[in-house]
Formats: C-alpha cells, structure tokens, sequence
C-alpha cells in the first residue's frame, strides 16, 4: 500500500484512529487470514483478537464494534486501532483499494437487483472469459460472496493473479441490492459498493421484496436499488472525454419488463450522464430498449439476434438474465459470434431451475423470495404433464414477514394448477442460521389453510423428499423449492434414489 498511512486510513472510513500514525503494508483481509503488515476488517474484535492482530503483526485493524478491553489491548500492544461508524465504508475503501492495485484498467460490470444477479452475472463472465478476458466474479451457486459486508472481495481480488498464473482484465461482481447487519440496514449498501467498483456497465435486474425487516416496503426496496444507479452517474461526471477501453460511456442495463426499472430509466436519464439501454419481452415504447423476446427467440435492434431453439433453457426468468447479458456483452463491444456461443453453451449454477431426474421430472430452484416463487412456479408447471409436486422449504430465522410474502406467493402461483404440497422445515439439514422458528412455521400453515390448499408438513427434509419420490408417478413433476433449507436436496435425492434402486 503505497503512501498509505492509519491516519490516512481513518479519515477514508471516517473513523476514530487509536495509536500511532504508521505506514500499512499488505493487504485489507480476515483475523484468521492476516500476514504481517495486512489491514484486518472485522464487524467486532475483543482483547483476545487484539492480542492474535498484534502476534501477526498486522499494520492495524478496522471495527465497528470494539470491546472496552480491546481498545486498553490495543494500546497496550500499541496496535493501531480504527474505529469506524459504518463498517460498510471499510470494505468498501477495501475493494476501492483492491480494485486500483489490482485490476485499474480491467472492463467490469456490476449486477445487482432482487432476483436473477447470480445468473446473470454468471452468463456475463462465462462470455468474457470466452472471449479472451482474464476475468474474475464473485459468484457462485450459493451466492455467498455477494453480500460484500466483509473483505473476502478484497481479499480474492489481490489473491487472484497468484492462483491463475495471471491478472485480472475484466471483472463481474454481484453486489447484493439490500444488506444489513445484527437485523439493521446497512442503508445506501448498493450505492457504496458501486461506486467502489467503479463499473462501466451496472445491471439492475428487478425490484421486489425480499429482505423484509431490513426494508419493509418496495418504496424502500427501490430506493436502495436505485441508489447504485445513482453512483454509476456520479462517477460517469468524473469521467475524461477519452474513454478507456473504448467505451463512449458507461452504461445501465434495465430489465424493462419491470415498470419499477422503466421509473428508474427515466428518472436518471434526465441527468444524460450514463447511457441506458433496456431489454423484456413487451415492446413498451421506451427509447433505449434494443432487445425484445419474441416467440422465435431475442432480437437486438429489430434484428434476430438468436433463435428460441439455441437457448439451453427456456424458463422466463432464464430468458430475462440472457437478455441482461446479451445486452452488457454488447455495451462492452464483445463479438457476436462469442456471445452467441456463451449463451448457447451456457450451463446455470447449481440451484438455477436446475434438472435433477426425469420420470419425474425433478426441478431444483433456490426461489427465495415471492416473484422468483411465482415466476419458477409457473415455468415448472409449463413442463408437466400431470401433477405439480411442491417441495417447500420454510426459511429458517428470516421472520414471519417474509415467509408469509412467500407462502402467499406459493398460493397465487398454484392457483388452477393441478397440485400437491409438501411443506418442511429442514431441521436435520439447517445450521442455527437457518432454523425454522415457531412463528414462521405458523405463517406458512396458515396461509395455506386459509387459502384452502391441502398440504403435508414433514418436518425434516429427507423424510419430505422420500415421501414426494414414493408419491409421484412418472408422469408427475417434482418442484424442490426454497433457499438454504434446500440446499441439500439434491445430494439428498440422489442417496433416496440409490436406496430405490437397491430394494
């Protein structure tokens, strides 16, 4: 870190610095990861992380949350210590800092939104990489590293070119659209992390509920969203008239099937900073849509640019991360031909309406939230010839809120549907994160009785699975649906399916 300094330091995360102004060498990581001269970030330390920082011999560490014994540690040890207000600003200057150091001139693209991030930005590295690009991403099937509330960005970013014999030159990170920490909002969360980034093309997805209790109306949804659009415009102003990469100017990627982005457009394109282009299956009228679905496949510019039967999957919501990325692939000038080929090549994440078996038919979705329930609902049931098994996976320690959002979605995506429901609270399967309480379980029931579905509750999740694979003809379809109460399934399945074939 050159010319970096802890007072430095303190004022960029706009915190308290205790101790000695000294050089930071290294870089921004975890407690457990830290090598002499390394910046720790961490939501709350004690004495005892104080006294194993100083053993390292880190430069200093960055908290929100520091113990009373671990300040009088710190001085003790003569550790420098920052505390900051808004832990969220470390990480950001973090990958700020990883960002410039790392990767300053590599094409990158943000995606953030409510539903379809994960494959979205998947699609776009899969391209990139297969068009020559060095390219990193933070997703994966689990979607565990797009929260960016600790360094592990950072952190991957700095240890990229050492695991791949090579540097970053284009990089697609997922930024989550709502974050928070200890049950409060981190407010401005996606407004922080994109500017930090500094992208030449930001992805919204959608808006919908989702995160309810850190947001508890989609007013407050969208504004978080709209906030990273915000940034993008603001560092767009900074921008010189010589572009690099040569890109005229940054771009905004809407899904204009969602009239909550079509708002967003509109509201932003009064400041002409950023270019915006849009993509849906409704040709709305809106200036800046250049990719429409049509019933023979997506068009760019009225023109086919891909025929329905050269996608690997025909789910809406598949369709709709396509589009995004067909859209972003375009903006950053990449051939035809490649793009074409990644998409038609393309194989989704681990929980993306993925094929499980046939004869049933077995689909797996991490659907979490009320419109990717309806949406992957009703792509399910395209592809079934008889009965629509449902597998739902309660989700554990969210709150009564969502779960009620969730259930209710179950019953409008099920309405004239011919049915069967399976409600568990994956209790052998769950960490103490995941677990179902009392409450949220309650919601669940209840609205399905209110709503008069039928419905089995098997408590764990093997049992529920055995008892849907014994029940279910060939003909049938099996929907295994939620987050991480069904993480398992699939493994699960496949141990269910051995002890069939064995009996």
């Amino acid at each position: 870190m050159n010319e970096i300094t802890t007072s430095y330091l303190a004022k960029k995360v706009k915190g308290n610095l205790i101790g000695d102004i000294n050089p930071v060498k290294g870089v921004f990581t975890f407690l457990n990861r830290a090598k002499p001269g390394d910046v720790v970030i961490r939501h709350r330390i004690d004495e005892n992380g104080i006294t194993i920082a100083s053993k390292k011999g880190v430069s200093c560490i960055i908290t929100q949350n520091p113990t009373v014994k671990a300040v009088e540690t710190s001085k003790k040890v003569k550790l420098p210590l920052i505390i900051t207000p808004k832990i969220e600003f470390a990480n950001a200057f973090a990958l700020k800092w990883a960002v410039k150091t790392f990767a300053h001139d590599s094409l990158r693209v943000v995606v953030t939104g409510t539903n379809g991030k994960s494959t979205t930005a998947h699609m776009i590295y899969k391209i990139l990489t297969l068009a020559g690009y060095s390219t990193y991403t933070n997703t994966d099937a689990k979607s565990e590293f797009n929260t960016l509330i600790d360094p592990v960005v950072a952190v991957q970013i700095a240890e990229f070119e050492n695991i791949n014999d090579e540097s970053i030159n284009a990089m697609v990170i997922e930024v989550s659209e709502v974050q928070g920490w200890l049950d409060k909002l981190m407010k401005d969360h996606a407004s922080i992390m994109t500017s930090a980034i500094d992208p030449n093309v930001l992805v919204i997805t959608n808006v919908g509920l989702d995160h309810i209790g850190l947001v508890n109306s989609i007013d407050e949804t969208f504004n978080e969203i709209y906030g990273s659009l915000e940034a993008l415009s603001q560092r767009s102003k900074h921008d010189n008239k010589l572009k690099k990469n040569n890109l005229k100017k940054r771009y905004a990627i809407l899904n204009s099937d969602d009239p909550l982005l079509l708002k967003m457009g509109k509201l932003i394109q009064k400041q002409d900073s950023i270019n915006i282009l849009s993509h849906g299956s409704i040709e709305n009228g809106s200036t800046y849509q250049n990719i429409t679905l049509k019933s023979d496949g997506i068009y760019h510019c009225s023109k086919l640019f891909m025929k329905t039967e050269e996608f690997p999957f025909s789910s809406k919501h598949f369709l709709q991360n396509t589009m995004a990325a067909i859209d972003t692939c375009i903006a950053l000038n990449i051939d035809e031909k490649v793009i074409k080929q990644g998409i038609s090549s393309y194989k989704q994440l681990e929980r993306r309406f993925t094929i499980l078996g046939k004869d049933p038919l077995i689909i797996d979705d991490f659907a979490h939230n009320p419109d990717g329930i309806v949406a992957t609902i009703k792509s399910a049931a395209k592809m079934c010839e008889n009965t629509l098994y449902i597998v739902f996976a309660i989700r554990g320690s969210r709150g009564s809120t969502i779960n009620g959002l969730n259930s209710k979605a179950l019953v409008n995506g099920l309405k004239g549907l011919d049915h069967t429901i399976i409600v568990t609270s994956s209790a052998e399967a769950v960490d103490s994160a995941n677990t179902v309480k009392q409450n949220e379980m309650d919601i669940v029931l209840k609205t399905l009785k209110e709503n008069h579905l039928k419905y089995v509750y098997i408590e764990n999740l093997y049992p529920a699975l055995e008892y849907t694979l014994k029940s279910a003809k060939n003909t049938d379809a099996i929907l295994l649906i939620g987050a991480q109460g069904m993480d398992p399934a699939s493994e699960a399945i496949m141990k269910i399916n051995k002890n069939f074939d064995t009996e």
